[in-house]
C-alpha cells in the first residue's frame, strides 16, 4: 500500500528536530511521499531545504491567511519567482479565515488573489485554507475561475456539502484530515462518502489535528494511514484502493511531483 501526505509541516516544532526519524516512520506505514507546506515567506527557504534533503519530500510557497497583514507586498510575481524550483509543486498554503480573524479579510482577499495568480501562471496548484468563510471563498473561487482556469485543493476540509459541490462543481480537489475520524465529525463524514472518487486526497496537517486512535499525541504523516483507513471504511472500500487512488490523484494533480 502507498499512500502521500498531501500537507504536512515538517519545519514546524515537534517535526523539525526528529525530521530523520519522522519520515522513517512514516516511510513504514507505506507513506511514499510528502508536500511540506509553507505559511509565511520566513520559513519558504526551511521548507524548500526539506524537500532538497529527500527526494520523497516535496515543498509548496506560500502565505497563510493569518499571516496576510504580515505581507501587505506580498504580490504574485514574488510567489512565482519562488516557485521557481524544481521540488516546489504548489502554492499555498492560502486562503481566508474569518474563524480567528488574525488578518484584515481585505488583506486576505488581496493575499489569495495574488496565489492564484500566481498559480494560473505557474500552472502550479493553489492549497487552499478556508474557515469560516465558505461564501467569500466559494465567490472568490468562482471570479478568479473566470479570468483563467487554475488547479486547487481545498485542504483539510471541514467545510458544507454546499462548499464542497462548489468546488468540485470548479474542478477542484478536497483533501480529508484527522478531522473525518473525530467523534463530533458527522456532517464531515457524510461529505466524505461523497466526494469523487477521483478528487480526493488524504493529508495530516501536521504537527496539527492528530487522528484517532492518535488523539493528544503530536500528529506525524505516519498518521495518514489511520485517516485513510478510517475514510475507506466510511466509503466501504478496501484502504488499498482508497490508497492507490488518493495517490494517484496527488500526482495527477501535483503534476510537477510527478515529473
Amino acid at each position: 500500500m502507498t499512500l502521500i501526505d498531501s500537507h504536512c509541516h515538517l519545519n514546524y516544532a515537534g517535526l523539525a528536530e526528529r525530521e530523520e526519524e519522522v519520515l522513517a516512520a512514516a516511510r513504514a506505514r507505506g507513506v511514499a511521499g510528502f508536500l511540506n507546506i509553507s505559511t509565511r515567506r520566513s520559513e519558504w527557504g526551511a521548507v524548500v531545504g526539506a524537500a532538497e534533503r529527500h527526494p520523497d519530500v516535496w515543498a509548496s510557497i506560500g502565505v497563510h491567511p493569518h499571516e496576510a497583514d504580515a505581507h501587505p507586498d506580498l504580490g504574485a510575481q514574488a510567489l512565482v519567482e519562488a516557485a521557481d524550483h524544481p521540488r516546489v509543486v504548489g502554492i499555498g498554503e492560502c486562503g481566508l479565515d474569518y474563524f480567528y480573524d488574525k488578518s484584515d479579510r481585505d488583506a486576505q482577499k488581496e493575499r489569495f488573489r495574488a496565489h492564484i495568480a500566481a498559480a494560473r501562471e505557474t500552472g502550479l496548484p493553489v492549497i487552499i485554507h478556508t474557515r469560516e468563510a465558505e461564501e467569500d471563498t466559494a465567490a472568490i473561487l468562482a471570479e478568479e475561475m473566470g479570468k483563467g482556469t487554475f488547479k486547487a485543493v481545498l485542504h483539510c476540509f471541514t467545510s458544507s456539502a454546499w462548499l464542497a459541490e462548489k468546488a468540485l462543481d470548479l474542478g477542484l480537489f478536497i483533501s480529508l484530515s484527522g478531522i473525518v475520524t473525530f467523534k463530533n465529525a458527522k456532517d464531515l463524514q457524510e461529505v466524505a462518502r461523497t466526494i469523487p472518487e477521483d478528487r480526493l486526497l488524504v493529508e495530516t496537517d501536521a504537527p496539527f489535528l492528530a487522528p484517532v486512535p492518535n488523539r493528544g499525541k503530536t500528529c506525524e504523516p505516519a498518521f495518514v494511514a489511520d485517516t485513510a483507513a478510517f475514510v475507506a471504511r466510511l466509503r466501504g472500500e478496501p484502504v488499498e484502493q482508497l490508497a492507490e487512488r488518493t495517490t494517484a490523484n496527488f500526482f495527477r494533480l501535483f503534476d510537477r511531483a510527478a515529473a
